[in-house]
């Protein structure tokens, strides 16, 4: 048992019949941290979620929650927002955000209090009386975001919370998670997009075919990419840019308007790409070394053969 821990995975095992969700994972989530969980469709992150809380078993290994087991005592801690949504439809969007607050413990006069305020916050106040099946499928998004944090709790799990909001909505729940992390909450999101997890994001780890391929802060997953040889280049130039399309040197260009961002092929070192330009006899406006991005990260290790 770790009391600095909000989450600690052992060894973590679930199969289907013949199909593994999950195999040998571990995993030490430090509290008031925010960290995405990464991974293609079909990866483990669900599975790993409701293992986590629970929802099923895993075959071995051993879950510590918020210091030890999970018990009716610290589930009332922890705040889950599913893939799947689901509310109670015919219910009072009020009314239900009471009842889920009282069933997490918390009174009811605070319940209605903070779901009112919250309610206000994410422009839904004036649908506080209408039942649940009236509003559109992005508000009862931020319903159901909102019965997750409205009990004030220690752990936030996400899994895609930001999957069909839009931008303006998307930012608004960026700065409530990050509230949340000021309070001192622990917060684990899982997500597709990468942008997002950046922004976002302290920690990382990724799955893939039900195994951990990456686990770390932001900064250490950046500098092992580096040390890996996975570069990008932001390369602006004024003339043929045919050396572009060179196999041996470069795996990707994303052009960004105003200059190409360059990824290398491995082992490739940037002074390489730099003599292509030079003998092209293109003209080199920008020329600069970075560390990749998470979404290239992201791309190398899901493309990536066992």
């Amino acid at each position: 048992m770790d009391n600095d821990l909000a989450i600690q995975l052992d060894n973590i095992c679930k199969t289907y019949g013949t199909k593994v969700a999950v195999e040998g994972l571990d995993m030490r989530l430090p509290r008031a941290t925010i960290c995405g969980l990464l991974g293609p469709n079909g990866a483990g992150k669900t599975t790993t979620i409701r293992i986590i809380l629970d929802i099923i078993g895993a075959d071995r290994g051993r879950v510590e929650v918020l210091g030890g087991p999970l018990t009716p005592e610290t589930r009332d801690r922890v705040g889950y927002l599913p893939e799947e949504r689901g509310l109670y439809t015919k219910m009072k969007v009020l009314e239900l955000l009471v009842f889920l607050g009282e069933l997490k413990g918390t009174a009811r006069r605070v319940a209605s209090g903070r779901a009112r305020d919250w309610l206000e916050r994410l422009e839904l106040a004036d649908w506080a009386d209408k039942k649940v099946d009236e509003l559109s499928r992005g508000m009862q998004q931020k319903v159901q975001f909102i019965s997750t944090v409205l009990h004030e709790p220690e752990l936030l799990i996400l899994d895609e919370p930001f999957a069909g909001l839009d931008p303006l909505n998307v930012d608004t729940l960026k700065e409530i998670v990050l509230e949340q992390k000021r309070r001192g909450a622990t917060v684990l999101f899982s997500t597709h997009n990468m942008d997002q997890a950046e922004r976002l994001c302290e920690r990382v780890v990724m799955i893939k075919d039900a195994r951990k391929v990456l686990d770390g802060t932001l900064a250490e997953v950046r500098r092992q990419a580096w040390l890996e040889g996975q570069r990008q280049v932001l390369l602006a130039i004024e003339g043929e840019d045919g050396f572009l399309e060179d196999r041996s040197l470069v795996r990707a260009v994303e052009d960004r308007g105003t200059h190409k961002a360059v990824s290398l092929q491995d082992g490739v070192e940037p002074q390489r790409l730099l003599e292509a330009a030079m003998r092209s006899g293109s003209v080199v406006h920008r020329f600069e070394v970075s560390e990749p991005s998470l979404h290239e990260i992201f791309v190398t290790r899901a493309r990536a053969r066992e």
